[in-house]
């Protein structure tokens, strides 16, 4: 009698543990995503007049290391089926593009090479600009530290921390899309636009909500670590694309509009 006491207490914890797994099989291969992309909108100005598709780069951009570095083989990654409620990504070893120390350096690169190009080319509008790219860039691994867990290091791999959002599926999801919904709204009361630029720019947001309502919820098989980082190249730079169209809608009918 009592060892079966003792059986069905273990039993109930193995069975619970499975269906906790069960749970988490359904998530999908997801960062901090969309959530990026409200820093682009959000600082974009007729002022500053930084393309939209540079700062969609710019708050990806230590991403973009990333991916490259993974593909090379310098940093590490494993894709684990449940590894957190809300993503699949176990990036143990990337402090070249994701310490603290890196993304402060990497901003400081991409100001300074903003500056630079746009300085010889005639393009540089605000002398705050270039500061304003910087930051962009530095924004994501301010946002990475909210959604991750403890696997962002201050230095080196080392010092590592993280708010581990990632382990609350919907809070981090309604987190991405009123970060993004948010940013919208202050471009579009910032930036004066032909309605259809609106009409796109809110379909644009649309369809990021509906990339991240899969890369969430829509159970999948994992990918290698390689797929993993050629895919962010691929669809971040889809993005980008998406980005500089958007900006270019109703332009052309502006310039060739006939003086009043």
């Amino acid at each position: 009698m009592s060892n079966v006491c003792l059986t069905l207490p273990a039993f109930a914890r193995k069975a619970e543990v499975r269906r906790g797994r069960q749970r988490l099989e359904i998530t999908g291969e997801n960062s901090m995503f969309v959530g990026h992309y409200s820093v682009a909108f959000a600082v974009k100005t007729e002022r500053n007049r930084i393309p939209l598709w540079v700062l969609f780069i710019a708050v990806q951009f230590l991403d973009y290391i990333w991916a490259t570095l993974v593909l090379l083989g310098v940093e590490k990654l494993r894709v684990i089926k449940g590894f957190t409620a809300g993503s699949m990504l176990d990036s143990y070893f990337h402090p070249y593009s994701h310490s603290l120390f890196a993304a402060m350096a990497w901003s400081a690169i991409a100001a300074v090479v903003y500056k630079t190009f746009c300085s010889r080319h005639g393009c540089l509008h605000s002398n705050t600009a270039a500061l304003i790219v910087g930051v962009a860039v530095f924004s994501h691994w301010i946002l990475d530290l909210v959604a991750h867990p403890r696997d962002l290091a201050i230095y080196d791999d080392t010092w590592k921390v993280g708010f581990g959002l990632w382990n609350y599926r919907d809070p981090e999801f309604a987190l991405e899309v009123a970060l993004l919904a948010g940013g919208i709204i202050v471009y579009l009361a910032r930036n004066v636009m032909p309605p259809i630029r609106k009409t796109a720019t809110i379909g644009f947001g649309i369809v990021l909500v509906i990339v991240q309502i899969g890369d969430t919820y829509v159970p999948r098989t994992p990918l290698t670590d390689k797929a993993t980082a050629m895919g962010v190249w691929i669809f971040y730079t889809l993005f980008v694309v998406v980005a500089f169209l958007v900006e270019k809608i109703g332009r052309l009918r502006q310039i060739n509009a006939p003086w009043s």
